[in-house]
């Protein structure tokens, strides 16, 4: 079990992303990003409140229960499950992809300690999860996509590891997928959500708040 502390909502960095990606999203996509995000916050807080490991996975498997069930029947009175159908669904995301995420969940509350292997299958399950179902919102698609997903979860994690060893093995593969991440351009559909790695990425890095503002504003115009 972790003993670390992934809370449910990421630093404040993490949560200033959230706000710009759905600012940037054109309308129609911002419904199911919301949803997407929304339900990101609500598998972290499960694992935040998780203190037997036991009583976790029963609430994950609920969840991923009840979401895939959505692709053949209607919500149940549970607003968050609503909302996916309601906003995810049309949107071409299928309650089983978006269920993929709790995998990620679930190593953080069934692993202790947290290895390299364990955070890579987090930051896969989870942010990669995220990642490509928020670009079948928004109809693109590049290989910068994964990497990007997964460095915005370690990055994201690691702000909330109060264990020094596990904090740093989670920020430096972090940087490592991000560098990956930002080696091309982004095509312009895809910027609202590479917009949410960029900051995990700057927030990691010096500089002031200007200059990073600066290369926020220049990476939703060229994609760099």
């Amino acid at each position: 079990m972790v003993n670390e502390d992934p809370r449910a909502n990421g630093p404040q960095a993490a949560t200033d992303g959230r706000a710009l990606a759905l600012l940037v999203a054109a309308a129609p996509a911002r419904p199911p990003i919301e949803a997407l995000f929304a339900l990101d916050s609500r598998l972290a807080g499960i694992v935040r409140a998780t203190r037997e490991p036991m009583v976790g996975q029963m609430r994950l498997t609920w969840w991923h229960e009840a979401l895939t069930k959505l692709d053949r029947e209607p919500a149940p009175a549970e607003p968050l499950l609503r909302d996916v159908q309601r906003h995810l669904l049309p949107a071409g995301v299928s309650g089983a992809r978006v269920a993929g995420m709790i995998d990620g969940w679930e190593e953080l509350i069934v692993s202790d300690p947290l290895a390299a292997e364990t955070l890579d299958r987090h930051a896969e399950a989870r942010g990669g999860g995220l990642f490509a179902a928020a670009a079948v919102v928004l109809g693109g698609d590049t290989p910068l996509l994964a990497p990007a997903g997964r460095g915005w979860a370690l990055a994201d994690l690691a702000g909330h590891l109060s264990a020094p060893a596990a904090a740093g093995l989670a920020a430096d593969a972090a940087q490592r997928e991000l560098s990956q991440a930002f080696s091309a351009p982004w095509p312009a559909k895809l910027r609202p959500i590479g917009v949410l790695s960029l900051i995990a990425r700057l927030d990691a890095a010096p500089g002031s708040a200007l200059a990073k503002a600066m290369k926020v504003g220049r990476f939703r115009i060229t994609g760099r």
